[in-house]
């Protein structure tokens, strides 16, 4: 008798991921014990779930399959919360397994800045550790919510096209689930008798995501009917598509509307599509300095009219301490 349908879901997921992993590095020299893979781990359903995945799938493959979990520190007790993981993590065969510490800042808000300090710690664990990737728990559910938070904010098509599969330096994120739903994660917990802690963040109405996720979504679903969260994904993957085809569009484009000095001509930029001309502003202002979490549609909007609605506006300041301005048919762009 099989596993039961929850349990051999994951594990096809995960056993896709990990044959890609290695499709990926066969032409990277791999130390003699195999490939490192890790798996962060919060101690909830879908990253316990993905653990197990892990720990099952990888020997079969010669992978090594470790684990590390993140201690935000925002909540009392969340030292031997990360502690117990490590524990649960250690039981299902793991190594190395980790606890990383870190300070949460407040830019950008309480969610992005946690985000930002785990995705730092991850680097560094798997920078230090040498781990081919890190397999995230994100799900299906995960997907649609993110749609749903990048449709509010009007950021456009790239923001539409949710998490990637693959992402980070190198490819070094990998998300096996966003093909599986959130029950089917806590149901594959539930079967194997894997205990996990449901994070009170996750209900707690002050963040945003929780509102979406218990208020927003059964909502939709109510108006709606059932299929919203595969719908959403769906849009995540068409909207990605068209994202990509776009960015390699303007990749291509940005060289032929700078002069010889390097400074973008407002004529050919003129000359472009609206979604190409905008990423080629967009890449330009990140790379004289503005931080692309906080560079926004209204941001690029404003750079924009220098191009299409030129009447001698004033400089135009941007996040990062990065300036905007036309000059005699030039775009200039940089630290001010």
């Amino acid at each position: 008798m099989g596993p039961h349908p929850a349990v051999a879901a994951i594990r096809l997921a995960v056993r896709r991921v990990l044959h890609d992993i290695l499709t990926d590095n066969s032409t990277t020299e791999l130390p003699a014990d195999g490939p490192l893979v890790l798996v962060a781990c919060s101690g909830g359903a879908d990253s316990m779930a993905l653990a197990s995945a892990l720990a099952f799938e990888a020997p079969k493959l010669g992978i090594r399959a470790g684990a590390v979990t993140v201690d935000h520190g925002l909540q009392p007790g969340s030292d031997l919360r990360a502690a117990e993981v490590v524990v649960r993590m250690t039981a299902l065969g793991l190594s190395p397994v980790e606890s990383l510490a870190v300070t949460v800042g407040r830019e950008g808000g309480p969610e992005a800045a946690a985000r930002d300090a785990r995705y730092a710690a991850l680097d560094e664990a798997a920078q230090r550790l040498g781990a081919a990737a890190v397999l995230l728990g994100h799900t299906r559910d995960d997907q649609a919510e993110t749609v749903l938070l990048g449709l509010a904010r009007g950021s456009g098509i790239r923001s539409l096209s949710g998490m990637a599969e693959t992402s980070g330096v190198a490819g070094r994120y990998r998300r096996p689930f966003l093909g599986v739903d959130r029950q089917t994660a806590r149901k594959a917990c539930m079967v194997q008798s894997l205990p996990v802690w449901d994070d009170p963040h996750n209900a707690d109405p002050a963040y945003t995501r929780s509102r979406l996720r218990h208020e927003g979504l059964p909502a939709l679903e109510k108006a709606l009917g059932k299929g919203v969260v595969e719908a959403l994904a769906r849009t995540a993957q068409l909207s990605r598509d068209d994202a990509d085809a776009l960015d390699s569009w303007a990749a291509q484009a940005e060289t032929t509307v700078r002069d010889d000095t390097g400074l973008l001509e407002c004529a050919k930029l003129f000359a472009l599509p609206p979604a190409v001309r905008r990423r080629i502003l967009r890449r330009a202002a990140i790379d004289a300095g503005a931080p692309a979490g906080s560079l926004f549609a209204r941001h690029i909007e404003e750079i924009d009219r220098l191009i299409t609605g030129w009447r001698g506006q004033k400089a135009i300041n941007l996040p990062g301490r990065v300036v905007a301005q036309r000059q005699g048919g030039r775009l200039v762009i940089r630290q001010g």
